[in-house]
Order: structure tokens, then sequence, then C-alpha cells
């Protein structure tokens, strides 16, 4: 273990597909168990697709982590360690050079002194955990709309659904495309880009998703990726305005479809308002905060 006395933790070298072994069996550990409270953040494919947009680093060492940059512009530390094993002396060095652990989950800071450290979370940063059966369902009068929206979308169109695979990824770019046109948004906006890349690397990081056609033409898909037992995170899902309703009916096929899950979590809204309405508009089981935790006396 190292003491009180480790030295400055190194810049780190950028975030890459040859560390993906070592970055999963560090981050499986720490999270094993974790259930249906496992945050989306923590898992290599997520934090090798944003890796540009927080500018992540991999710290090798004792005590490895990976630094990065909020989206609001604070430098943070991922541990890939247990906090809870680490001297509070390591912790408090890590801090001396980022400005918060970031995320660390309710059970974690739990774990931590809080005569020594403080732990806050942002309701923006908050990750939308579903019950699976919610979408299977759609059931009772809050979620009605939602049925109506997918009856609607059934009824106006015939449809035929597949799975995600190398042979449909142009249809499923050609989605993208359009969605990025519907949404104003120009090349390299939003998270086009996360996207394109997750489609590409889909097999490699265990991407599971569907791609839906409405009258023979690509209309929509969704991928995203089991973190636990029996629990998915929706990293993407990309319909066309065209076709109102295929959102509620991609979100049902998906559970349907895959039976073992049972709990979705849609991710944090950064929020944006029309994230939060839309999230909130689907009733989550929970919200999972993600903290942050600083010094109480940096």
């Amino acid at each position: 273990m190292a003491p009180a006395s480790h030295a400055p933790w190194p810049p780190g070298v950028p975030l890459a597909l040859a560390q993906r072994a070592r970055i999963e069996a560090a981050l499986a550990r720490c999270h094993a168990g974790s259930g249906q409270a496992m945050l989306s953040d923590l898992v290599f494919s997520n934090l090798y697709l944003f890796r540009q947009a927080h500018d992540y680093r991999l710290v090798e060492g004792d005590w490895p982590l990976i630094s990065g940059h909020t989206y609001d512009g604070s430098q943070h530390a991922i541990p890939l360690f247990d906090p809870a094993h680490a001297p509070a002396a390591v912790l408090t060095q890590i801090l001396a050079q980022h400005q918060c652990l970031y995320p660390l989950s309710k059970q974690q800071v739990a774990t931590l002194d809080s005569g020594v450290f403080e732990a806050v979370a942002s309701r923006d940063d908050a990750d939308y955990l579903y019950a699976a059966d919610s979408f299977r369902h759609y059931r009772g009068v809050r979620l009605i709309k939602k049925r109506n929206l997918m009856k609607q979308f059934l009824a106006a169109h015939s449809v035929r659904s597949v799975a995600l695979e190398a042979a449909v990824l142009d249809d499923a770019r050609a989605i993208l495309a359009g969605w990025m046109a519907d949404k104003g948004k120009g090349q390299g906006e939003a998270d086009e880009l996360p996207c394109l890349e997750a489609l590409a690397h889909a097999g490699e990081f265990g991407f599971q998703g569907f791609l839906h056609y409405a009258d023979a033409a690509p209309a929509g898909f969704v991928l995203g990726q089991e973190i636990q037992s029996g629990v998915f995170v929706m990293r993407f899902a990309k319909g066309l305005a065209r076709y109102k309703g295929i959102a509620q009916y991609m979100f049902h096929h998906l559970v349907m479809a895959t039976p073992q899950l049972h709990w979705l979590n849609f991710e944090q809204d950064m929020g944006l308002a029309n994230f939060r309405r839309t999230k909130l508009s689907y009733q989550p089981a929970a919200l999972l905060d993600k903290f942050r935790v600083r010094l109480h006396h940096p």
C-alpha cells in the first residue's frame, strides 16, 4: 500500500482501446454486486466513447485512476480501486490535484470518513432507473399515453425488427444522419461521433440492440449494454421524427425480446429541460445519485 508520501500523480496517457482489459477488470472488481445501483458511467466502453468530450486519461500506479473533466469543467478523478480500501492520505493527495472524485455511488460514499470528506450530488448527473416491466406493459394512467403512441405507430406501419449487427450498420448510420437532421444538428454535434464509434465497435464492446424498419424503410434503432446481471444501460436511441410512437415501440420491443432484463438505466439528463421532461414521463423507479467527493478543508 502507498504511504502518505506518495509522489504526485503523473498526467497519464489518453484513453485507448489497448487499455480496455486493464480498465474493465479494475472497474468490475470495484463494482461487483452493485446490481441496479450500478452507475451508468463506470464501464470502459462508455469512458472510451466519450474520451474526447472529457479528456479522459489513464493514470497508472499503486492507486490507479482515470482523470478527466466533467461537462461543467471540474477536473475529476475516477478511482480504479475501491475508495474504502485506500488510506485517507492517498485520497487527500489525489484531491490535491483534482477538484473531486467523481462519480462515486451512494454505497461508496457511505464508506468514507464524513469528517474528512464531503459528498455532493447534482440532480443533473443522476441516472434514471426504470423497472423493465414498465416498458413491457405501459400500465397505469401515467403511461397510457406511451401505450397509445406505440399502438398508433404499429397501426400506421408495417414493422420489422432485426438485431443490430454488421449487416445493418449502414441503415443504422442512415438513421443517425436523419435523426441529426431532424434535430437541426451539424456534423459532429450532439452525440454523433460517440454513436458512430459505438456502432463500429458494437461487437467488441458487447453492445446489444435492435434496428427497426417501418414499411421497409430504416426508422430507428436502440443500442446499449448489460452492466450488471439483468441491468441494461440505454446508450443510444435514435428514431426518425416522421415515425410517431417509434421510441415507445423500440423500448417495448427491447424488453420483450430480452426477458432476462429487469432494469433499464437511461443515464443522466445533464440538466437539459427536454431530456428531463422525456425521462420523467416514463416514470422512473429511482434516480441514482452520482456524488462528487471533496475535502472539507482543501
